[in-house]
């Protein structure tokens, strides 16, 4: 929880996306005792959660029913002589008495708590946390003026009461549950970088998407007005859909930041468009302001970024979000099918700091991390993304055709475990689904009753580090083992330890350091390595830190490898020196997470994509399978002929440059290019052989021909004219340096290198 004030309506942040909103009883403008509350309330957590049994239960007892007999209808044990107001310390180390008589019912303490003897540390100790959040929200009933707020907080203390009472979970009771509208704003501002900016260079792109999750993280932090100050300041607006959302979003979103024990969701993911046209001009202006005024103390390589790129964002963005006929807010938009979603999360990102007394900016714009670069490789599709929709050649309906039959499993064929097409790990997922293996995250505790499950646990996993490990020391196993700072996913098998990975998180420098890495020797070679890789992954993005770093030996890397990792560290140094555990004569590996894959089900997915795909590939041969004869005009000299008389060119898919130029203008060259006579000597030309010519690959370090050019259209790897011009180049220039100047050969290169730019700027490639 950040130690500062919550965002104030008339007093907005620029930069600080993240900010901590106002406390509940805050009305929604009244933020300065936000992070102070919030603070407060995780201290007398921690307090009560270190407290002895017996206190714990008089906590509890006082929200819980009587349960002695004769069916007495106290709903909660209230003391005899309470203490005063603030308590006395010396008071407050009494010990605990069970034997208290209630002073409603007469019944003793004991008889209010006797559903909790057998209840475990845990437990209670999350209902003690929801007692203190049950306590915070009583006092916010009675500080908040506002009617509509009031409202809401007074139902959910009152939900959280009734969970005590029947030790269950709070779960807010609606009609509707989150996401409330799709796509939501999160999604829509994704769409809306694809759609605009999906064109420029890959660093102006970078900045946009800067702006982006900068946006988004103003929003998640933004305090929304109550519906009666909106009614003043928009009399003609729909009060009563305002009204819902106010409602849905101190139920998800405000309250759940103070009083952990309910749900949490961030607005962007959970609202939409409505939401966002309901606060954006006024959020849009108050940020703009405050840039303005506080452009002084802005750092200067934020400068520019805020005052000159920010306002032109929110000026387009602003154009698509009141728009009617936007394609950004249409949940068939499709553009990221042809050139990649750009992924813009917020989950994770605080913002800065807002001095209260003076409401300046300490750091207005931290690092930002946003989603995956575009690989180099990858096309830009400019047209194309301009498009609401890109589904290629293949209709909709066709995709959805093979996708029902794909997802029934009956149409799925069968892999043996042991097949070369099976995944590692696939026979440890299966086993888990039906139960016969499990997976936990444990750990040792100092301040918390040992549970002797996990002590057992614990034990099993350093006999296997031992075992499996002999050259770490034993001593050294354990101490690390039993560290509470360590934790451990453990591989259970009918009730014992057969693996586990021992970690240690480094949430501030955002990494995890794997420590132990082992499955008995007995159990290896089905796959748990890699499901218990799998598990650690899901587990730590669920924690949102997509890092890992280790040390491996020789006999490691090789896994490690296969899991994801690399010699390439992608976190800095100055993160991780100093904190990760150095071996000597091991290997520094590290391995980046992407939030966006479900790693458990992972090959599952890859098998249902690659089935798809075959199945495409079947129906779009079954249609075309038709041979034709080979063309023999160019037997009779003609030189070249239109691409579309081919015969069964049409029936491929395959279109005019007129209907739509994309790569299809490469195959019109490529024909063309074919019948010059000046081609003889390389279209009959393979990879060059070391026999045919002694020293050539000494010469020549990337060597081309026209063989591999052919395999590479075929398999669509020209994603982009550049990649097809450059490695035509190649073959020019190789050929050039491999042979002198006076050879046919020499100058047949410089001939057909003349011809062939030609050709491409008559076919509209480059400019003339």
């Amino acid at each position: 929880m950040a130690d500062s004030a919550g965002i104030q309506q008339g007093s907005p942040a620029i930069g600080a996306a993240g900010l901590v909103p106002a406390a509940p009883g805050a009305g929604g403008t009244e933020g300065s005792g936000a992070a102070g509350g919030s603070a407060r309330i995780a201290v007398k957590k921690a307090q009560l959660r270190s407290s002895p049994r017996p206190k714990k239960l008089e906590k509890l007892g006082v929200y819980s029913s009587c349960k002695a007999e004769g069916a007495c209808k106290c709903n909660g044990w209230k003391s005899q002589n309470p203490p005063p107001t603030p308590p006395r310390t010396d008071q407050q180390s009494n010990a605990v008495n069970l034997q208290e008589p209630c002073r409603s019912c007469s019944h003793t303490l004991g008889d209010h708590v006797t559903h909790l003897e057998n209840v475990s540390e845990e437990e209670m100790n999350r209902l003690l946390g929801i007692v203190l959040d049950v306590e915070y929200l009583y006092t916010c009933v009675h500080k908040e003026e506002d009617a509509d707020t009031k409202q809401v907080y007074f139902s959910l203390f009152k939900l959280l009461r009734k969970s005590i009472l029947q030790m269950g979970k709070p779960m807010l009771e609606a009609q509707e549950s989150p996401p409330f509208e799709k796509p939501s704003i999160e999604q829509g501002v994704n769409n809306f970088v694809q759609y605009k900016f999906s064109h420029l260079p890959s660093k102006e792109r970078q900045t946009i998407m800067e702006l982006a999750k900068m946006f988004l993280n103003q929003i998640n932090y933004w305090q929304l007005e109550t519906p009666s100050q909106r009614r003043q300041r928009v009399p003609n607006d729909d009060a009563a859909g305002y009204k819902a959302n106010y409602t849905r979003w101190l139920c998800y979103c405000n309250v759940p930041q103070f009083c952990d024990s309910l749900p949490r969701y961030e607005t962007t993911q959970i609202f939409g468009r409505t939401l966002l046209r309901s606060v954006f001009t006024v959020m849009r202006k108050q940020l703009l302001e405050q840039a303005r005024q506080e452009k002084d103390k802005l750092p200067p390589e934020k400068r520019t970024l805020i005052l000159t790129h920010f306002p032109k964002f929110l000026s387009m963005l602003e154009e698509e979000v009141y728009s009617h006929s936007s394609p950004i807010w249409s949940q068939d938009f499709l553009a990221g099918a042809s050139g990649g979603q750009i992924p813009i999360h917020t989950g994770n990102t605080h913002p800065c700091k807002l001095n209260r007394n003076t409401h300046t900016l300490t750091d207005p714009f931290p690092s930002v991390t946003v989603g995956e670069k575009r690989k180099p490789s990858e096309p830009l599709a400019h047209e194309e993304n301009k498009r609401p929709r890109v589904v290629g050649d293949i209709p909709m309906d066709l995709i959805n055709e093979v996708m029902a039959t794909i997802t029934d499993p009956a149409a799925i064929p069968e892999t043996s475990l042991l097949s070369a097409h099976s995944a590692r790990d696939e026979a440890a997922r299966l086993e888990e689904r039906r139960g016969v293996i499990e997976f936990h995250v444990i750990g040792n505790s100092l301040n918390q009753k040992p549970n002797k499950r996990i002590l057992m646990w614990l034990v099993g996993l350093q006999n296997v580090f031992s075992h499996q490990l002999p050259r770490m020391p034993k001593e050294y196993i354990t101490r690390l083992v039993f560290d509470p700072k360590h934790k451990t996913l453990s591989l259970i098998k009918d009730g014992r330890v057969i693996g586990g990975i021992c970690f240690r998180m480094f949430p501030s420098q955002g990494f995890t350091e794997i420590v132990f890495c082992a499955v008995t020797s007995n159990e290896q070679v089905k796959g748990y390595g890699t499901h218990l890789m799998n598990h650690l992954k899901e587990y730590h993005i669920k924690h949102e830190i997509l890092n890992f770093l280790t040390y491996a030996d020789e006999y490691a890397i090789g896994y490690f490898k296969k899991q994801g990792f690399s010699k390439d560290i992608k976190v800095p140094k100055a993160k991780y020196v100093g904190y990760i555990k150095d071996y000597e004569g091991a290997t520094l590996m590290g391995c980046e997470l992407n939030p966006s894959i479900p790693y458990t089900e992972f090959s599952v997915i890859i098998k249902k994509q690659k089935e798809i795909i075959k199945k495409l590939i079947e129906r779009k041969q079954a249609q075309i399978r038709k041979v034709y004869p080979g063309l023999s005009c160019f037997k009779e000299g003609v030189r070249q002929i239109p691409i579309e008389s081919i015969p069964g060119i049409r029936e491929t898919g395959w279109k005019p440059v007129g209907e739509g130029r994309t790569d299809r203008q490469t195959h019109t060259f490529t024909c063309t290019f074919n019948t010059n006579t000046h081609l003889f000597f390389f279209l009959t030309t393979l990879p060059v052989k070391k026999t045919e010519a002694p020293g050539y690959y000494q010469v020549i370090r990337f060597p081309m021909d026209l063989k591999t050019m052919s395999e590479r259209l075929k398999s669509r790897y020209y994603t982009t004219r550049k990649l097809f011009m450059a490695d035509m180049q190649r073959i020019f220039t190789n050929c050039r340096e491999y042979n002198p100047p006076e050879s046919e050969y020499y100058k047949c290169a410089n001939l057909l290198e003349k011809f062939f730019y030609t050709k491409i700027k008559e076919a509209g490639l480059i400019e003339k």
